[in-house]
């Protein structure tokens, strides 16, 4: 690829220059390739806090994809429902739910191959079977194919917001109102590409995303809620609620920490998906309890009432 600079992209830093050209080159990544001499300014190598200049010409030479094999791995799994179609697993905390670069091993799809004989090949290497994904931190129910035939209709409920996603989540502040939406488009975050954020900035590419959402309980300085989602963006609640100002509880990337409750990533449970059967036709629906480590912190706040 290649790039010569205008007058509008002149004096950016050469790798937040990298990173906006294409939302998969991370300012990271961009990092990396600058250091291996694989992007170059005017033909030569080049640092990247450099600061790029009217017509300087960008050469990025990216490497072509490792190949390799995603290995099956002995990893506990909680199966709520399986049958030759299809299953409903519930990923704990922690838990990655495919391999990408630099995460090959210990995730979600490793224990799916370990666990389960066939798992629908439309999915690809890296995600077989894989309808629909969770963030790592975020535990809760997800479905997973076993035949192509369920990874198309699946895919295809989600795609058409027929498949019913309830997720409860611990979040900072008091809500006000019992219930309520939340709808903002949602794209990368201009500057920081490994975050998402509400875009409202005409020309940035972004989606539409809409959340609903629901007071359980009300505590002296927290809300616990019910949400409901109605498009898939990535990181879509953890981003709506922050916008709103109630960040989830344990959320280091879009909220600031707060309290003394020792988590590691946000306080989001998916408790509830509901969706019509690939062979059957009738409708399916299951109901995962939120894990032990949110109970407590959930009786910790109910004593401080």
């Amino acid at each position: 690829m290649e790039y010569i600079i205008k007058t509008k992209e002149a004096g950016q830093r050469l790798d937040v220059f990298i990173s906006k050209q294409d939302s998969k080159l991370s300012r990271a990544f961009a990092q990396k390739l600058i250091d291996k001499g694989r992007i170059l300014v005017n033909d030569k190598p080049s640092h990247s806090s450099y600061k790029v200049k009217l017509d300087d010409k960008i050469t990025i030479d990216i490497p072509p994809p490792e190949k390799y094999e995603v290995q099956p791995e002995n990893i506990p799994l909680n199966i709520v429902y399986e049958d030759e179609d299809l299953l409903v697993v519930n990923k704990p905390r922690g838990l990655v739910t495919h391999p990408a670069p630099g995460h090959y091993k210990g995730t979600l799809v490793n224990a799916l191959l370990y666990h389960v004989k066939g798992l629908a090949a439309v999915g690809g290497v890296e995600r077989p079977g894989i309808v629909h994904r969770l963030d790592k931190d975020t535990s809760g129910l997800l479905l997973v194919a076993k035949t192509d035939l369920a990874h198309r209709s699946l895919s295809k409920q989600i795609k058409d917001r027929t498949v019913k996603r309830s997720y409860v989540a611990l979040v900072y502040g008091v809500l006000k109102q019992d219930d309520g939406f939340v709808q903002e488009k949602i794209g990368r975050h201009p500057v920081h590409r490994k975050k998402m954020a509400v875009i409202k900035q005409a020309g940035l590419k972004s989606r539409e995303a809409l959340t609903f959402y629901r007071v359980l309980k009300r505590y002296k300085d927290h809300t616990l809620v019910e949400l409901q989602l109605k498009t898939g963006r990535t990181h879509q609640i953890r981003v709506h609620m922050s916008h709103i100002g109630h960040p989830l509880v344990g959320d280091r990337t879009y909220g600031k920490i707060q309290g003394s409750f020792n988590i590691e990533g946000q306080l989001l449970h998916a408790q509830i998906i509901g969706f019509v059967h690939p062979r059957t036709g009738k409708y399916m629906e299951f109901f995962a309890p939120m894990p032990t480590e949110m109970e407590e912190v959930i009786r910790t706040l109910s004593k401080g009432q």
